[in-house]
């Protein structure tokens, strides 16, 4: 039973459940509990070894019977993208993944407004969140709307209460005036939010074949003046290996390693056409890599070599890449298709893939001290998922399989994040849906007028 009227500074008590703790020693403990405080996870373990012991407790969460994880997390999304969903483009179909850019995504980037980017960040991290996200990185691209635009997305999530790293996604594309623009916002939102304990800066290069070296360089040594994550999309389709190929003679990772980009605070999103060797570049400079399946095979762009960097022990987050933003679909999609690709079902576990959406989501955005696991002193972003009912027994060496293989998005219960409770009982309870229907469809029609998409 949940006691209503308890502040944040109060002492909560979660007990009963069976909590996936994903710490070091993925301990598992069964009959569990977790004392929350300022926010902060400030105990945990056993129940029945403190049941005794326990005193000035302001709230009592009883999971019994449910499961307790940490706050998932999104490792690559596009907050815009939820704008475009079902559109009946007046298109021909597009054939491959540059057709995609240049008549849809290029297309929507140009049309996008501040509004557009607040509406969106506001209803995307609002699905994320009632699927158990309590953390995201997002990159937004709208070169007509860059100056303050991050400002707009961090309204917009801050709305919802979960919390995320945006940056504005740089390109020359069209000019080098427009990349130097986004650079310069992405320094200014980072600046700004550096104390910021729920929304922080991050920078974004769109990818390699739009943009210099002379612009990379650029990014390299703002980071080092004012540091914060660096993300690129890297090799998601051909074109992006084969520009690389014809103009510099390189690979695009060894073009990213020449350049001076790769390191541990760099991130690469997808990764498809990449050989052992650029692998191994990720390996030595411990570099880190957000894997997209469903948006991987929504473009038809491949299947990138998951299975062999888990071997080499790289880092690897999952993302959505801002096409379905239901965390449990993009974990049972990474589950799924490196099987069927490489036609074997031992090549990656309900652990690695669970992995890849909690404390290894953390790690390639240096976060993992205060996320991704449930641990003392870490903060308290906590899903609780109820199975109801239960249709297999539940304990330590059937739980992470049942996750992987049962829970959606129906089966969340409670979402925290620093101890607050964001939904309860699947609900969200700090913000209105009709508000958001009502602010995307307002932002998402006018944006579908403005490409001539009809609405009728």
């Amino acid at each position: 039973m949940m006691m209503r009227g308890v502040h944040m500074s109060d002492k909560r008590l979660i007990k009963g459940g069976i909590i996936v703790t994903m710490d070091k020693d993925r301990r598992i403990i069964e009959n569990g509990y977790i004392i929350v405080e300022d926010g902060l996870i400030t105990a945990i373990g056993k129940y029945d070894d403190v049941k005794n012991e326990l005193s000035s407790i302001d709230e009592t969460i009883d999971a019994t019977k449910e499961i307790i994880l940490p706050g998932l997390i999104c490792s690559h999304t596009h907050l815009y993208g939820i704008l475009l969903r079902g559109a009946p483009l007046k298109i021909k179909p597009p054939t491959d993944f540059v057709q995609n850019l240049l008549e849809i995504w290029w297309r929507v980037d140009s049309a996008l407004t501040h509004d557009d980017a607040y509406a969106s960040a506001l209803a995307a991290s609002y699905e994320m969140m009632l699927s158990g996200i309590t953390f995201f990185a997002d990159t937004y691209s709208g070169p007509n709307s860059i100056t303050n635009v991050l400002d707009y997305i961090e309204k917009g999530v801050n709305e919802v209460g979960i919390r995320g790293m945006l940056a504005f996604e740089t390109t020359e594309r069209e000019n080098k005036e427009q990349a130097k623009k986004g650079l310069e916002e992405n320094i200014r939102f980072i600046k700004k939010t550096t104390k910021s304990d729920k929304i922080r800066g991050m920078y974004s290069i769109h990818a390699s074949f739009t943009v210099s070296d002379e612009h990379i360089k650029d990014v390299i040594d703002a980071q080092r003046l004012v540091p914060a994550p660096i993300t690129i999309h890297t090799s998601e389709g051909l074109v992006d290996l084969y520009h690389n190929l014809e103009r510099y003679g390189k690979r695009t990772v060894e073009r990213l390693n020449d350049v001076g980009l790769l390191g541990e605070h760099t991130i690469l999103a997808h990764t498809v056409h990449i050989n052992n060797d650029e692998i191994e570049l990720i390996r030595k400079t411990n570099s880190k890599v957000a894997h997209n399946p469903l948006s991987n095979m929504l473009n038809a762009v491949g299947v990138p070599p998951v299975v062999t960097m888990l071997e080499k022990n790289i880092t690897i987050g999952l993302g959505n890449d801002g096409f379905i933003f239901d965390a449990f679909e993009n974990i049972r999609g990474a589950f799924l298709l490196h099987k069927v690709h490489w036609r074997d079902p031992r090549v990656i576990s309900p652990l690695t893939v669970l992995e890849m959406s909690t404390i290894n989501g953390a790690k390639l955005y240096g976060l993992d001290n205060e996320i991704g696991s449930l641990e003392t002193g870490k903060k308290a972003d906590i899903v609780i998922l109820n199975p109801k009912p239960a249709v297999t027994p539940i304990f330590e060496k059937s739980v992470i399989g049942y996750i992987v293989y049962g829970m959606t998005i129906n089966n969340i219960d409670k979402v925290m994040v620093d101890g607050e409770i964001l939904v309860d009982n699947g609900q969200a309870i700090k913000i209105d849906e009709n508000k958001i229907e009502e602010t995307l469809l307002k932002h998402s029609t006018k944006l579908w007028e403005r490409l001539d998409i009809k609405v009728e």
